[in-house]
């Protein structure tokens, strides 16, 4: 049995993290990140393999208190106006489907300052290390970010409905504001939420995925129940990512359950099960990297669904 971070977390949340737990390496957890309400992804998918994923991914960045819509540019506008509402959607799809799996992605835009899309670090100039900082405005505006964050999480906790929740992602590098100032200041971050959302709130209902594969800035077992990491390969080839989990597991935990939260090319699911790499689930990420074929071709998501070997919904 696979012990949850958090002692309290709620039955739901303990029943996900076993399952996930004894799967892994047995089966493999397919998943799909939605970027708009329509959900286009899904309907891609089902209408190229007649299934669906059994892992969804949804976006919480128009959620975020502190986007500057008077300095933002069309793209950016646009972005935030088709993830509008997606929480509602996300609740509508997880009670509609008891047996499916939910996980939240939060390109937080910054909670000072900044302009058009405030989640990267060129385009804010909001100091991580501040917030670590007693009586700053920056840790201020960081905990009333996360206070509201909060209530909407907590629609999720009040049905029952367990949330694999990934703050701080990509925290290896420094491409978004909460990396900028290095792996170990965004750890000290994710703390921070942990312990606030876990004794103040009481979200039990969040599995903590850690998402980085860096050395010295694991915030331990005791506030993470899967270990991540995205990639994004610059060609397709054929691999298990055998390379990526040998460096997460060394740079992290080897009692944790593994995923791989994002990534843009579909593994290749006859080395994936000749192999075992105890991966519970992948997840693909949106628009492009699904619909099309730049990057997968409809044969290749085809073998994937198909397969004995991959869980769908």
């Amino acid at each position: 049995m696979q012990l949850t971070a958090n002692p309290n977390a709620s039955p739901e949340a303990k029943k996900l993290l076993n399952y996930l737990s004894e799967i892994s390496g047995q089966n493999l957890i397919t998943g799909q990140h939605t970027q708009t309400n329509p959900m286009e992804e899904i309907a891609y998918i089902k209408d190229i393999t007649g299934r669906e994923p059994l892992l969804r991914g949804f976006e919480l960045l128009s959620y975020s208190p502190n986007i500057n819509y008077a300095d933002s540019d069309s793209a950016c506008l646009t972005e935030i106006n088709e993830n509008k509402g997606t929480l509602k959607t996300a609740l509508k799809w997880a009670k509609d489907n008891p047996n499916g799996i939910v996980t939240f992605s939060f390109h937080w835009f910054s909670p000072i300052g900044g302009r058009d899309k405030s989640f990267y670090a060129k385009n804010t100039d909001f100091n991580p290390k501040k917030v670590l900082k007693k009586n700053t405005d920056e840790r201020k505006a960081f905990f009333e970010d996360m206070d509201k964050i909060a209530e909407e999480l907590k629609v999720f906790r009040d049905e029952n409905i367990p949330i694999l929740w990934r703050p701080f992602h990509e925290s290896y590098g420094k491409w978004f504001w909460w990396g900028r100032k290095g792996n170990r200041t965004a750890m000290k971050l994710y703390k921070l939420m942990y312990e606030h959302y876990t004794k103040i709130h009481k979200l039990n209902n969040l599995l903590w995925v850690w998402n980085s594969d860096k050395k010295f800035c694991y915030p331990g077992d005791d506030m993470v129940d899967v270990v991540s990491i995205d990639v994004y390969l610059q060609k397709k080839e054929k691999t298990d990512y055998k390379k990526q989990w040998k460096k997460l597991v060394a740079n992290t935990s080897k009692s944790k359950v593994c995923a791989l939260a994002e990534i843009g090319y579909l593994p290749d699911i006859d080395i994936l099960r000749e192999s075992k790499i105890p991966w519970a689930y992948f997840m693909l990420w949106s628009k492009e990297f699904c619909i099309g074929e730049k990057f997968n071709l409809k044969e290749e998501m085809k073998k994937i669904y198909a397969d004995e070997y991959t869980l769908k919904g």
